[in-house]
């Protein structure tokens, strides 16, 4: 399959990418990952558009920058919203895609409404379309469910890493609580003898 890399000049450091066509728009649908954040123009057809976000961040992320380019991006990408002005764009996290038995190829839907978004192009910014076209990048022969699940090994040894040192930490704290409350006993026990050989001098010194 064939997917186009674009960098954006708002965040250089993020990946912004689509599909060729419809086709690899439902391979980028069924392997997207949850950092990714889809962009398409709403009512007309269009490429999908994708920002893959850091690990940890979403949607609230997005600096106004990042979402007037991507949307620049997917307006230049739609056969009818290319010619138009005012043209809306939706935005939402790839796992709020849906995806059922009997759509069409590259036909999507959403499991929530609340979490669609959206951003409205006036009209074509001649200078940004330029900018993104001179990065573009095109990769061919790409295996998404290989990288999908290259990602998802990467995460899981990272997850199964942090919670063995949380464990360690939550041993650590045990064994150190232990020791102080012991300490705290053996302090208790000998002030406890200290006061009975005090009490049995002073019997004797009456006697």
């Amino acid at each position: 399959y064939m997917v186009f890399y674009f960098t954006l000049t708002s965040d250089p450091n993020v990946m912004c990418y689509m599909g060729r066509d419809k086709y690899e728009n439902e391979e980028l649908i069924r392997w997207g990952w949850p950092e990714d954040i889809w962009f398409h123009v709403d009512s007309h057809s269009s490429a999908h558009v994708y920002i893959r976000m850091p690990n940890g961040q979403g949607m609230d992320d997005l600096s106004e920058a990042m979402i007037e380019e991507c949307c620049q991006l997917t307006k230049q990408n739609s056969i009818e919203g290319c010619k138009l002005n005012n043209v809306k764009i939706v935005f939402t996290p790839w796992s709020n895609l849906k995806k059922t038995n009997g759509m069409e190829v590259g036909q999507i839907g959403f499991h929530s409404d609340k979490l669609r978004r959206y951003h409205t192009i006036f009209k074509k910014d001649n200078m940004c379309i330029n900018k993104l076209e001179k990065t573009r990048d095109e990769k061919n022969d790409m295996d998404f469910r290989a990288l999908r699940e290259k990602r998802d090994s990467v995460m899981a040894k990272e997850d199964r890493r942090r919670k063995k040192e949380l464990e360690e930490e939550k041993a650590k704290e045990m064994a150190e609580t232990k020791a102080a409350d012991d300490m705290l006993h053996y302090a208790s026990l000998h002030n406890e003898n200290n006061m009975n050989v005090g009490c049995c001098a002073d019997e004797e010194d009456f006697m």
